[in-house]
């Protein structure tokens, strides 16, 4: 089937703007393909003879359809957003691409030209697009790139979303592989995340990890929070919270740990060039394939048994110019 609309150039610069990021509130950047070499594995036969084993096939069929026509709405074309819509292209056979971020029209009129597409599902990139579509769409919303997606309501029954960032337990084992020693890691985040804690706490305790949390309410709590944790903890986890960070504090903070000697990771490699130790991010690809398994359960009528929020399964890690990517 040809596509049809917009097309998204893979020539898009991939200049990253820090403004940008805390708009966002995430970063995802493109996959990565070099891995890091696995030893092969070691065959070991067992020739115990064992109980016959009766399989039954699970009930649930195959799909046997094609992908709807989508609606790709970008908050606007940021190299955040832009990735994530030209893996999208390359999943589907036909699509239309909008952008909020053009100045030759309102968002209002973007959006009433989706509903009046031939479009079964909204795809919503970023906070902006997210707002507006499940405000105004009358189709299923798949939503992306959006940490504090509470605050704005965007979930509820035509809406689900994709996870702002990778999975906090590959990113504990990744940061714990590249530093053995760490054993006390501090967070500090705004309010909302409950559950986002307890997972982290989990992932903490999986790897033996002390972990200390704070909630505060600005920027300035933050960084006064942070300036007493900073000299009892081994790393600092910085989640991409813009509600309780700005430019100027974030730089504060990463001044202070340096200081301290006190390794930072962060939600995007462009904050490594600010002084942070370690970036974990989310992978372009990745999201694609999440947001198309997210359509096809739509497509097959079990848009109830989709979560409200569904995570991703890879990781890209960047440290002093060495990049791998971890499967979850």
């Amino acid at each position: 089937m040809p596509r049809i609309g917009s097309r998204i150039s893979k020539s898009i610069t991939y200049a990253m703007i820090f403004a940008g990021i805390l708009l966002s509130g995430c970063a995802p950047m493109q996959p990565v393909t070099t891995t890091d070499p696995v030893d092969p594995p070691v065959a070991i036969v067992d020739t115990t003879p064992i109980d016959p084993i009766s399989v039954v096939p699970l009930s649930r069929q195959p799909w046997n359809f094609e992908l709807p026509s989508v609606a790709i709405v970008m908050t606007n074309s940021q190299p955040a957003y832009a990735d994530v819509a030209v893996e999208l292209a390359e999943r589907l056979e036909n699509y239309e691409v909008y952008d909020l971020g053009d100045d030759r029209q309102p968002p209002v009129s973007v959006l009433r030209r989706v509903n009046d597409s031939e479009s079964s599902v909204v795809v919503a990139i970023g906070l902006q697009a997210a707002q507006s579509s499940v405000a105004m769409a009358n189709k299923p919303v798949v939503f992306s790139q959006v940490f504090n997606h509470q605050d704005h309501e965007l979930l509820n029954v035509n809406s689900r979303g994709i996870a702002a960032i990778p999975p906090l337990d590959a990113q504990i084992a990744a940061w714990k592989k590249i530093d053995p020693t760490m054993v006390r890691i501090g967070v500090i985040i705004g309010e909302g995340h409950d559950d986002l804690i307890e997972e982290a706490r989990l992932a903490a305790e999986k790897h033996e990890i002390e972990l200390r949390v704070q909630v505060t309410h600005s920027d300035q709590e933050t960084l006064y929070f942070f300036r007493r944790m900073v000299r009892d903890i081994d790393g600092f986890w910085l989640f991409p919270d813009n509600r309780i960070l700005s430019g100027r504090v974030l730089q504060e903070m990463l001044t202070d740990a340096n200081r301290q000697q006190v390794p930072v990771t962060v939600p995007t490699d462009s904050l490594l060039q600010m002084g942070a130790t370690l970036s974990i991010s989310t992978v372009a690809a990745d999201i694609a394939r999440t947001i198309v398994k997210v359509i096809r359960e739509i497509q097959s009528g079990r848009l109830d048994a989709v979560p409200p929020i569904t995570q991703l399964s890879e990781i890209r890690v960047e440290t002093n110019g060495a990049i791998q990517v971890v499967d979850r």
